[in-house]
């Protein structure tokens, strides 16, 4: 129980508590149990992106391509989709352009040896481009009604379908990570890479891995995107980066690598989702939502690296102690 308590993850959720018991203190009708889960629904395309991206940063890499991936997945989907092509086929042709923006971002960080930061912010610039002359510049609209109406199919006590599959993927991505003996090489080698290869784990390749993942999740939360909005602009998931990779540092991940979880991130997509909301019972408007976003990236950051920063010093410390008391001890 000690053990649980300390854990990120429940650090992060207390939290969320505690934002949600403030802000209803000010306004009790944010209380009712509808607006609380909407909070929860709100979050679906954040959860699957800050579950994509918590794979690379668990890497000790980061990636600021995803908010693209989304927008280019979610017009290719759009346009199969308005163009009379079924879900399946698009959701298959909207995960391939992700799975291959994976992969060249897997190669140019972990083979190439490129800063993930300017790599991806390339490949970034790169996507939003392809996003302009793909649609022309122009809106992806008409999307079939079976579709966007996916959107708001409830599964149980007004929890969404959509939500409710994000729950059941971050599970088990959080057991594959903790449980199993090559999840837990995602941690290894942002603890450690060096290290990592050393006792033989594959570091390049799980980078890749890592990639490819993130660019899935961020297809399917592409395809999500566009079921919740029913239209695609050519700045779709433009800025959804940061709130992603901020939702995973309040979830408790650190952005040196290794340490975090699937279900940290997930918790900390709700806080980022539900800011604009927030904004609204509190009687702000919504245009300070990346203003708020910014300051907490900001904040926790600093406040992690600051509590990183004493813990070495502390340990430096320690260790000098123990090899003066041992000179010490030979001389006498």
């Amino acid at each position: 129980m000690r053990k649980i308590l300390k854990s990120r993850e429940i650090n992060s959720f207390l939290f969320l508590a505690g934002l949600i018991f403030l802000v209803g203190l000010i306004n009790p009708s944010f209380w009712q149990p509808v607006t609380i889960i909407n909070c929860f629904n709100d979050s679906v395309v954040f959860t699957f992106l800050s579950a994509g991206i918590a794979f690379v940063i668990l890497t000790g890499e980061i990636d600021v391509s995803i908010g693209a991936v989304l927008g280019l997945s979610a017009a290719v989907g759009a346009t199969l989709l308005r163009d009379g092509y079924g879900i399946a086929t698009a959701l298959f042709a909207a995960v391939f352009v992700g799975t291959v923006v994976g992969v060249i971002n897997g190669i140019g960080v972990a083979v190439l040896n490129i800063p993930s930061l300017i790599f991806t912010l390339g490949v970034n610039g790169v996507v939003r481009g392809i996003i302009y002359v793909y649609t022309k510049g122009a809106w992806v609209e008409n999307l079939p009604a079976d579709f966007t109406l996916m959107s708001n199919r409830i599964l149980t006590k007004n929890v969404t379908y959509f939500y409710g599959a994000a729950v059941l993927v971050v599970i088990i991505g959080h057991f594959i990570l903790t449980r199993t003996r090559k999840g837990k090489y995602f941690v290894a080698v942002g603890d450690n890479s060096a290290g990592a290869t050393l006792v033989g784990i594959p570091a390049n390749k799980i980078k890749i891995l890592a990639y490819v993942l993130c660019g899935i999740f961020s297809s399917v939360a592409g395809m999500i995107y566009a079921s919740r909005i029913g239209f695609i602009t050519p700045t779709a998931g433009n800025g959804y980066e940061m709130k992603a990779i901020a939702a995973c540092v309040l979830g408790g991940l650190s952005l040196t690598g290794g340490v975090g979880s699937l279900a940290g991130a997930s918790i900390g997509a709700v806080i980022m989702s539900s800011i604009s909301r927030i904004l609204v019972f509190l009687g702000f408007s919504s245009d300070y939502d990346n203003t708020i976003t910014g300051f907490l990236l900001l904040t926790i950051v600093v406040i992690n690296t600051s509590a990183q920063n004493h813990t070495v010093r502390k340990n430096r410390h320690e260790i000098l102690l123990a090899r003066t008391a041992q000179k010490g001890g030979e001389k006498a």
